[in-house]
């Protein structure tokens, strides 16, 4: 499912046009983004917790020539779902 996918799959479950859905996606996504920007988490009762983590700084390789590289440490988005969507899936 894509972005327009479930804009429609919003519109015609609330019974709302698909302008309104995808403005109210656009909304939710904004917000869940600016609250993970400040380093705090997002909790959907029901469907999961969205946090950041920071990833350490490592050494790689460049795959083209083989090389040591050092790679920076990084904040990176994580999701963890909840019981129930994992109850709804198995």
């Amino acid at each position: 499912m894509n972005k327009s996918e479930l804009i429609e799959h919003i519109a015609s479950q609330a019974d709302i046009s698909k302008a309104a859905a995808g403005r109210s996606l656009d909304a939710v996504i904004g917000a869940v983004k600016a609250t993970l920007k400040k380093g705090r988490t997002v909790t959907l009762v029901g469907f999961g917790t969205f946090a950041v983590t920071t990833r350490a700084a490592r050494t790689g390789r460049n795959p083209r020539t083989g090389e040591a590289i050092k790679i920076k440490k990084a904040k990176v988005p994580k999701f963890r779902p909840g019981k129930a969507l994992k109850d709804a899936i198995n």
